[in-house]
């Protein structure tokens, strides 16, 4: 068992495992090729399945070793629910199910719970969440008040932009992504609506400029501290026990000094 534990903690085992998650990466996507599928056969199919095995024999080889600690993991839960997924996916019984099929797909996330910068930033995004929560519900507040302006202002004119309130959302929705707004909506807008620009330069830099930096600036501070206490784990024993060292000494010196000014008073 320790044999097998030494190899399951190996980076070799990681880097091996990794590598099989780009092998079968790879083979999904040619799959989807029928001139790939007409030259090669089976061959990816096969490939497929193979890779689809050395993760269920990687699933026991860690559950083996750390027993019901493996799933005190998040990430091992990940990978778990991933394999189990595609594992049930290919079942002859199922296999025709073309949703379970797509589930095969998602084995190329495991390229996150192998790679240590890849958890820090999927971590964060987690972390952020309730944070961008807060600001998608001011991002609401203003895709609402904007599209009730646009829909008064311009539905009759433009009816297939801002004909309705969801017609005007998405057309917003269009105009924060920056694509051709100007010259393809904007422009012609203002050739009836001269004042138009009153409306769209404002919605254009509270929502493409203003929100959307706000968001990553939440993202990018969480990033920062899961980083810092991530660090601060996997900080070497031999400070945190020269640290300790450190403040018994500190303690002592007082104590000494404490017991001298006893003795003096006596």
């Amino acid at each position: 068992m320790r044999f097998v534990e030494k190899i399951v903690r190996s980076r070799q085992f990681s880097g091996f495992i990794l590598l099989v998650v780009l092998i079968n990466s790879i083979a999904l996507g040619l799959q989807t090729s029928p001139a790939v599928i007409e030259a090669t056969g089976d061959l990816f199919f096969i490939v497929d399945k193979v890779c689809l095995y050395i993760f269920v024999l990687e699933a026991i080889l860690k559950i083996s070793v750390f027993r019901l600690g493996y799933f005190s993991r998040g990430w091992n839960w990940f990978d778990f629910i991933i394999v189990f997924c595609s594992l049930i996916a290919d079942f002859e019984v199922l296999s025709s199910f073309r949703v379970l099929r797509i589930i095969r797909v998602f084995r190329a996330l495991k390229f996150i719970s192998g790679i240590r910068h890849l958890q820090i930033i999927v971590t964060a995004i987690g972390h952020s969440l309730p944070s961008i929560g807060w600001t998608s519900l001011l991002m609401s507040l203003i895709y609402y008040i904007f599209s009730v302006m646009g829909t008064m202002l311009f539905a009759e004119a433009f009816p297939q932009w801002f004909g309705s309130i969801p017609k005007t959302m998405y057309t917003l929705f269009q105009v924060m992504t920056l694509d051709g707004w100007s010259m393809d909506m904007a422009r012609p807008i203002m050739e009836q609506f001269p004042f138009a620009w009153l409306y769209f330069v404002p919605f254009v830099v509270i929502s493409a400029f203003i929100v959307l930096n706000i968001v990553v600036g939440i993202v990018v501070n969480s990033i920062s501290e899961v980083s810092m206490e991530l660090s601060a784990m996997k900080r070497p024993e031999g400070d945190r026990d020269r640290k300790v060292a450190e403040e018994i000494d500190k303690m002592r010196k007082i104590l000494d000094n404490l017991e001298r000014s006893l003795k003096g008073n006596r």
